[in-house]
């Protein structure tokens, strides 16, 4: 217990360069002004001064800002939700159409306080983007939903473009990492959406730097091909605080060049991997890939 509790030095490729630009401060400005949270703010997330700045994008975060679970990986608040805000589903649609995104990533916090998990929310926000950005493709990142796939059904009925829900880490650290939520039932979960609608690109996340072996990670691999999942993303684990989970080491960009190779040639059609990757890092060229992967595949078997 005491090396775990050591203090692991952050090394020189995890070095975030900060800047304001002028397209940084106009998405927080909106945001504030429509009363949107992004788990890039939330979550703290390294790529944010190149997401807001540069690529001009967001992750909105809806639900609220106050999470039901306390996963220990996670900078989102703990605690008990407020009432729903029903017209969040329009303002998120109106930041779309102001930040003109061609892409969006929707997630939420863990709303178990909710019988269907928040679902409605996430199917009435896609629904309320397509209606006023008609050309702008929707990815939804939702939790488990507690495994009731009446839930997963409405939101699948608002036809996202593509389905990502994170399996986080490897099954030995899971019940360590993760609240409530299980390893089966993420897997179970993307299974379901395969099944329930097979032309819907699906996606996960795995953390690295908790304390997994290089073989934990390829298992993982496998188990998220075998439930259907075609796009993964692999980031360092960034400890959010001192009460948090401890980083148990930092990966180096070789092994992650690495660990992206393996995955393309274990059969996912997109990957991206490295320190700074997140679920939602460049999301927009993912869903682009699947969608051309998916073109070709149709051609060579036609």
């Amino acid at each position: 217990m005491e090396e775990k509790n050591k203090h692991v030095p952050k090394p020189d490729w995890l070095k975030i360069k900060i800047s304001s630009s002028e397209n940084f401060k106009a998405v927080k400005n909106n945001l504030r002004e429509n009363r949107l949270h992004t788990v890039c703010e939330e979550a703290r997330c390294p790529n944010l001064q190149e997401c807001f700045g540069e690529r001009r994008t967001a992750t909105f975060m809806i639900l609220g800002d106050i999470c039901t679970r306390a996963c220990r990986f996670c900078a989102v608040t703990t605690g008990k939700p407020t009432h729903l805000d029903l017209g969040e589903p329009k303002r998120v649609a109106d930041s779309v159409s102001y930040m003109k995104l061609r892409h969006v990533v929707v997630t939420a916090v863990a709303r178990d306080d909710l019988q269907d998990g928040g679902s409605e929310v996430f199917a009435n926000t896609i629904r309320a983007i397509r209606y006023k950005n008609p050309g702008t493709t929707v990815e939804v990142l939702p939790s488990d939903m507690k495994g009731d796939y009446d839930s997963l059904k409405t939101l699948l009925d608002a036809e996202p473009d593509i389905f990502n829900h994170n399996i986080e880490t490897v099954r030995r650290l899971t019940p360590s990492v993760r609240n409530r939520a299980t390893y089966d039932r993420s897997l179970e979960l993307l299974k379901r959406v395969r099944e329930m609608a097979p032309d819907m690109p699906t996606k996960s996340s795995i953390m690295v730097g908790l304390g997994e072996t290089k073989e934990e990670i390829l298992e993982t691999m496998d188990d998220l091909l075998d439930h259907g999942v075609e796009i993964l993303t692999i980031g360092q684990y960034l400890k959010p605080s001192k009460k948090h989970f401890p980083v148990d080491r930092y990966y180096h960009p070789k092994e992650f060049r690495e660990l992206k190779r393996i995955a393309r040639k274990k059969g996912f059609i997109h990957c991206e991997a490295g320190p700074m990757v997140r679920s939602s890092y460049h999301a927009d060229e993912q869903v682009n890939e699947a969608a051309k992967m998916r073109r070709q595949e149709a051609e060579r078997t036609n």
